[in-house]
Parts: structure tokens; sequence; C-alpha cells
């Protein structure tokens, strides 16, 4: 017998279609901008954070913003799918703040750090390893050529293969690859001047911008999400970039897609908990240890239905949404198979 697709069951498919994408978009992701300093200031601190607030929409993120210190408390940070140290200079957290940071980490929570992040709790040891290197010295504000290193990383994709661009350029205590940390931008030092001494192996290429898979600011046995960190953004200009920004949401969405908060796993012990979403009231996948995948078998369902249905692979889809979606592709197939004229 021939089979066929009559048109009812075409509109019927579509309406399957339409509905699943829908249900499988995660739930708003909530982060938390914390930005004080107790060192040095920069101006474009306000500049950088209504970017951030701005952009916010466009990749589904509500973002908040303190600089007191007492928000550092397990209750709080525990809404927040991700923290973002923006600029912070000097010892900004107390002890109590310092143990909810710790705490937040081992939940899951993920970690997104921007310029003198890395020039912040110096004698905290377990914010160093998140961050992936402290800062040491920095070449004076100039202009210079960035090579990018992973054209494939959410932070990086929409960004030229050499780009050119005015800022500080970070020395470090270290070598980011150490904690297991992948560099994704390169500064090219033969395109600026550096005066400074470099005291300490930061490793080759000069590290500028990295990610990490796991947070290894993360205790044993803990779970650990994603840290992001970039040394740019020092102007004001800079945060009125569309290449910029492009490089810095990029590395948030990609940090939101760990699967380790609940904006994308309903099972998750941190972050936005799903209210009217698809995702409400379902059981996620359970979060990865910091030594398993971030990336549940739901989640990876999703991803490889992504490209049939137009997501972008950078967007992140809930575990609910997963089993929406591989559920109805499998009836679509059945309804193509069994429709006759």
């Amino acid at each position: 017998m021939m089979y066929s697709i009559k048109p009812a069951t075409c509109v019927l498919a579509t309406v399957f279609l339409v509905a699943s994408c829908a249900m499988a978009q995660s739930n708003q992701a909530h982060v938390l901008i914390y930005s004080a300093t107790r060192g040095f200031r920069h101006d474009s601190i306000p500049t950088a954070t209504q970017a951030l607030k701005n952009a916010g929409s466009s990749i589904n993120v509500k973002f908040d913003s303190t600089e007191d210190h007492s928000q550092f408390t397990d209750a709080n940070l525990a809404q927040y799918d991700a923290l973002l140290f923006l600029m912070n200079t000097g010892e900004v957290l107390d002890d109590s703040g310092k143990a909810a940071l710790q705490t937040y980490l081992n939940r899951g929570g993920n970690f997104i750090a921007v310029h003198s992040a890395s020039d912040s709790l110096n004698t905290t040891a377990f914010y160093g390893r998140e961050v992936g290197a402290y800062f040491d010295n920095h070449a004076d504000l100039q202009p210079a050529t960035i090579n990018v290193i992973d054209a494939n990383h959410p932070s990086t994709s929409k960004l030229p293969a050499r780009w050119q661009t005015r800022d500080e350029w970070y020395n470090f205590k270290s070598d980011p690859r150490s904690v297991g940390a992948v560099v994704v931008l390169s500064v090219d030092e033969s395109t600026y001047t550096d005066t400074t001494t470099k005291r300490f192996d930061q490793g080759s290429p000069h590290p500028t911008a990295w990610y990490q898979e796991h947070g290894a600011g993360v205790e044993v046995g803990g779970t650990a999400g994603r840290s992001f960190y970039t040394s740019l953004g020092h102007t004001n200009e800079t945060w009125e970039d569309e290449i910029f920004m492009s490089h810095v949401l990029g590395g948030v969405s990609w940090v939101l897609a760990s699967n380790t908060t609940k904006a994308t796993n309903a099972s998750a012990q941190v972050g936005n908990a799903a209210s009217s979403s698809g995702a409400s009231g379902a059981s996620g996948a359970s979060p990865s240890s910091n030594t398993a995948a971030s990336t549940s078998g739901a989640s990876n369902a999703a991803s490889s239905f992504a490209p049939f249905f137009g997501i972008m692979s950078s967007t992140p889809i809930s575990s609910f949404g997963a089993v929406i979606l591989a559920t109805t592709a499998g009836a679509i197939g059945g309804l193509f198979l069994l429709s006759s004229w």
C-alpha cells in the first residue's frame, strides 16, 4: 500500500512542532552582577552594568545588580543561575560572604568574571581557581590585535579572526590552563608595547579570555557549574561596542547552558525556578558532579534535535523540553508513516 501525507496531518504536525519548540525553551535565567570595589574603581562600571541589563532580554536573562556584600548569603545567591563579578578590586567579601560564594559554587552555580575581577579576593584560593588566574600587571591602555583561538565558542563566534581593539593588556600570575581552563582569545604581543616586568609564567599563547567547563573553585564532592572570564572591558566605549558585547553575552549564554541550575534543570539546587514555563514542576536530569559532564542525556537529545527545529545551539533547553521535543518528533514521524489518501 502506498502511504502519503494528508493535508490535515501536515497541519497537525505543524501545531505539534510549534508547541514543542515553545515548551523546549528554558526558563528565564537570573544573573546577579556584583561590582563592589575596595581598590581601584573603573568609571565604566555603571556603563557596563546598564549595558548588560539592556541586553539581557536578547539572551533570555534578567540581570540584577548590587555592591552590597551582605547580599552574599546562601538563601539570596540560591535564586541566581550565575554570578557575574564585574571589575571588582580588593577584598570585596567578608568571611561569611566568601563562605556563601563557596556554597553557591558547590551547589552548581555558574560564574562569570570580567576585567579586574581577577584582581579581587587575592587571598581566597578557591576564588582564584574559579576565575582561572589572578591579575599581575598590565600594559598601558592602547590598541592591539587579539587572535581568536577558538572561533566555535559562543563568546568568540561573532568576532573577526584578528580583532583590533583598545584595552589594558593583562598579565597573570599563573597559566589558567593549569586549572583546566581553555583559552579562547589571545592578544598578539607583537602588536602593542608592554614595559612591565612579567614575573610569572602565564603560558603561551598569551591568555586574554577563557572558560572552564567545570569551575575549579568547587570543593571535592560539589557540583561544578561553568566559569567564564574575559580580561577585556576597561573603557566606557568598550561597553558600547557591539563586537565586545557579543563576546561577553556569548560567555554568559555559554555558562547558563551548564544544566546545573534551575533555568534549565528543575532538579538543580540553585537558580531561577520555573514558574509558568514548560519546565514547571518537571523533574530534570540530575546536575553533574565536578567529575562528570555538565550536560544530561536529555539535553543531549535536545541538542541533536535543535538544528532540525531551527533552535540556536547556544540557547539553553530544559530537560523537560528535551523530552517534549523527542516525543513530538516521534509522533510526527508516526503520523507521516500512517497517513494515506
